[in-house]
Protein backbone atom coordinates (compact mmCIF):
# COMPACT_ATOMS: atom_id res chain seq x y z
CA UNK A 1 0.00 0.00 0.00
CA UNK A 2 1.30 3.41 -0.88
CA UNK A 3 2.19 5.77 1.93
CA UNK A 4 2.24 8.73 -0.45
CA UNK A 5 -1.03 9.75 -2.07
CA UNK A 6 -1.15 10.32 -5.79
CA UNK A 7 0.09 13.92 -5.50
CA UNK A 8 3.25 12.90 -7.37
CA UNK A 9 1.80 11.41 -10.51
CA UNK A 10 0.29 8.30 -8.97
CA UNK A 11 3.60 6.66 -8.08
CA UNK A 12 3.44 3.82 -5.59
CA UNK A 13 6.36 4.44 -3.25
CA UNK A 14 7.27 3.42 0.26
CA UNK A 15 9.04 6.46 1.71
CA UNK A 16 10.33 4.42 4.64
CA UNK A 17 12.26 2.05 2.36
CA UNK A 18 15.59 3.75 1.53
CA UNK A 19 16.32 1.12 -1.14
CA UNK A 20 13.08 1.58 -3.04
CA UNK A 21 13.85 1.94 -6.73
CA UNK A 22 10.57 3.71 -7.39
CA UNK A 23 11.29 6.88 -5.45
CA UNK A 24 9.69 10.14 -6.47
CA UNK A 25 11.99 12.30 -8.56
CA UNK A 26 11.03 15.98 -8.75
CA UNK A 27 12.91 16.28 -12.07
CA UNK A 28 11.20 13.27 -13.61
CA UNK A 29 9.46 14.24 -16.81
CA UNK A 30 10.91 17.75 -16.92
CA UNK A 31 13.16 17.00 -19.88
CA UNK A 32 10.71 14.76 -21.70
CA UNK A 33 7.97 17.36 -21.42
CA UNK A 34 10.41 20.05 -22.58
CA UNK A 35 11.27 17.92 -25.61
CA UNK A 36 7.61 17.37 -26.45
CA UNK A 37 7.49 20.67 -28.35
CA UNK A 38 10.77 20.07 -30.18
CA UNK A 39 10.36 18.61 -33.67
CA UNK A 40 11.38 14.98 -34.06
CA UNK A 41 14.03 15.89 -36.63
CA UNK A 42 15.78 18.18 -34.12
CA UNK A 43 15.77 15.47 -31.45
CA UNK A 44 17.29 12.99 -33.90
CA UNK A 45 19.96 15.46 -34.92
CA UNK A 46 20.85 16.14 -31.31
CA UNK A 47 21.27 12.40 -30.71
CA UNK A 48 24.00 12.30 -33.35
CA UNK A 49 25.45 15.64 -32.26
CA UNK A 50 26.03 14.21 -28.79
CA UNK A 51 28.31 11.44 -30.04
CA UNK A 52 29.88 9.75 -27.06
CA UNK A 53 33.61 9.09 -27.11
CA UNK A 54 35.62 6.89 -24.77
CA UNK A 55 39.08 8.07 -23.66
CA UNK A 56 41.41 5.64 -21.97
CA UNK A 57 45.04 5.94 -21.07
CA UNK A 58 47.48 3.06 -21.43
CA UNK A 59 51.13 3.15 -20.41
CA UNK A 60 52.03 3.93 -24.05
CA UNK A 61 49.20 6.16 -25.33
CA UNK A 62 45.88 7.95 -24.95
CA UNK A 63 43.22 6.08 -26.94
CA UNK A 64 39.92 7.63 -28.05
CA UNK A 65 37.10 5.47 -29.46
CA UNK A 66 33.85 6.62 -31.04
CA UNK A 67 31.05 4.54 -32.53
CA UNK A 68 30.15 6.17 -35.83
CA UNK A 69 28.01 3.59 -37.65
CA UNK A 70 27.21 4.37 -41.25
CA UNK A 71 29.92 7.02 -41.63
CA UNK A 72 32.79 6.72 -44.07
CA UNK A 73 36.25 7.85 -43.07
CA UNK A 74 35.92 10.69 -45.60
CA UNK A 75 33.00 12.08 -43.54
CA UNK A 76 35.06 12.29 -40.33
CA UNK A 77 37.83 14.76 -39.47
CA UNK A 78 40.46 14.33 -36.77
CA UNK A 79 42.59 17.42 -36.06
CA UNK A 80 44.96 18.70 -33.41
CA UNK A 81 44.50 22.41 -32.81
CA UNK A 82 46.76 24.89 -31.08
CA UNK A 83 46.95 24.42 -27.36
CA UNK A 84 47.03 20.60 -27.56
CA UNK A 85 43.32 20.23 -28.39
CA UNK A 86 42.19 17.08 -30.19
CA UNK A 87 39.10 17.77 -32.30
CA UNK A 88 36.94 14.99 -33.75
CA UNK A 89 34.11 16.08 -36.06
CA UNK A 90 31.88 14.77 -38.80
CA UNK A 91 28.51 14.90 -40.46
CA UNK A 92 25.88 12.39 -41.46
CA UNK A 93 23.53 13.82 -44.05
CA UNK A 94 19.83 13.10 -43.97
CA UNK A 95 18.50 10.69 -46.59
CA UNK A 96 16.66 12.40 -49.41
CA UNK A 97 12.94 11.73 -49.53
CA UNK A 98 11.47 10.76 -52.87
CA UNK A 99 8.03 12.12 -53.68
CA UNK A 100 6.62 8.66 -54.38
CA UNK A 101 7.90 7.20 -51.09
CA UNK A 102 6.07 7.10 -47.77
CA UNK A 103 8.24 7.01 -44.66
CA UNK A 104 6.79 5.15 -41.68
CA UNK A 105 9.60 5.75 -39.21
CA UNK A 106 12.86 7.70 -39.14
CA UNK A 107 15.03 6.62 -36.21
CA UNK A 108 18.56 6.97 -37.53
CA UNK A 109 20.04 10.28 -36.50
CA UNK A 110 21.66 12.77 -38.83
CA UNK A 111 23.54 16.01 -38.44
CA UNK A 112 26.94 17.26 -37.37
CA UNK A 113 29.00 16.41 -34.35
CA UNK A 114 32.08 18.01 -32.87
CA UNK A 115 34.01 16.92 -29.80
CA UNK A 116 37.14 18.51 -28.35
CA UNK A 117 39.59 17.14 -25.80
CA UNK A 118 42.50 18.99 -24.22
CA UNK A 119 45.45 16.63 -24.39
CA UNK A 120 47.82 16.35 -21.43
CA UNK A 121 51.41 17.54 -21.55
CA UNK A 122 52.72 13.99 -22.07
CA UNK A 123 50.95 13.60 -25.46
CA UNK A 124 53.04 13.42 -28.64
CA UNK A 125 50.80 15.56 -30.81
CA UNK A 126 53.03 15.06 -33.87
CA UNK A 127 52.42 11.29 -33.87
CA UNK A 128 48.61 11.08 -33.66
CA UNK A 129 47.11 8.20 -35.66
CA UNK A 130 43.48 7.50 -36.53
CA UNK A 131 41.80 4.50 -38.10
CA UNK A 132 38.20 3.62 -38.84
CA UNK A 133 37.08 0.01 -38.87
CA UNK A 134 33.53 -1.36 -38.84
CA UNK A 135 32.08 2.03 -37.89
CA UNK A 136 34.42 2.54 -34.93
CA UNK A 137 36.89 5.43 -35.03
CA UNK A 138 40.04 4.85 -32.99
CA UNK A 139 42.42 7.76 -32.40
CA UNK A 140 45.74 6.91 -30.77
CA UNK A 141 47.90 9.65 -29.26
CA UNK A 142 51.28 8.27 -28.14
CA UNK A 143 52.72 9.46 -24.86
CA UNK A 144 56.17 10.89 -24.22
CA UNK A 145 58.26 8.33 -22.40
CA UNK A 146 58.69 9.33 -18.81
CA UNK A 147 62.30 9.82 -17.91
CA UNK A 148 63.09 7.93 -14.79
CA UNK A 149 65.15 10.00 -12.42
CA UNK A 150 68.75 8.99 -12.47
CA UNK A 151 69.84 7.72 -9.12
CA UNK A 152 73.48 8.19 -8.26
CA UNK A 153 74.85 6.27 -5.34
CA UNK A 154 76.92 8.36 -2.98
CA UNK A 155 79.77 6.68 -1.22
CA UNK A 156 79.77 7.23 2.50
CA UNK A 157 83.13 8.01 3.97
CA UNK A 158 84.27 7.50 7.49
Amino acid sequence: MSLIPSFFGGRRTNIFDPFSLDMWDPCDGVFTSALANVPASARETSAFANTRIDWRETPEAHVFKANLPGLKKEEVKVEVEEGRVLQISGERSKEQEEKNEKWHRVERSSGKFLRRFRLPENAKIDEVKACMENGVLTVTVPKVEEKKPEVKAIEISG
